[in-house]
C-alpha cells in the first residue's frame, strides 16, 4: 500500500493537469494531508500505528480508536 493513501476514508492522490499561463498542460498530483500515528487500544492492550488523513483522525476523536478499528478491520476483505 502506498503511502499517501488512507487507511480509512481511503483518499488517495487525485491526478489532473497544470496549466501554465501559455496553456501549456503538465501531469501532476495531489497529494492528501495524510499523517502516520500511533494510537493505544485499550481493549488489546497495545499500539496501533494507522496512516490516516487528516479528516479521519477527526473522525477517531469522535467515534473513538475501538468502532474506527472494528471498521476498518470489517472492510479489509473488500
Amino acid at each position: 500500500m502506498s503511502r499517501r493513501h488512507c487507511q480509512l476514508t481511503g483518499r488517495k492522490p487525485g491526478f489532473g493537469k497544470q496549466v501554465s499561463h501559455s496553456h501549456r498542460r503538465t501531469s501532476r498530483r495531489w497529494l492528501p494531508n495524510t499523517q502516520t500515528r500511533r494510537y493505544w487500544v485499550p481493549g488489546e492492550n497495545r499500539y496501533v500505528t494507522l496512516t490516516l488523513s487528516t479528516k479521519a483522525m477527526k473522525t477517531i476523536d469522535r467515534r473513538g480508536i475501538e468502532s474506527v478499528l472494528a471498521e476498518i478491520r470489517k472492510g479489509e476483505g473488500r
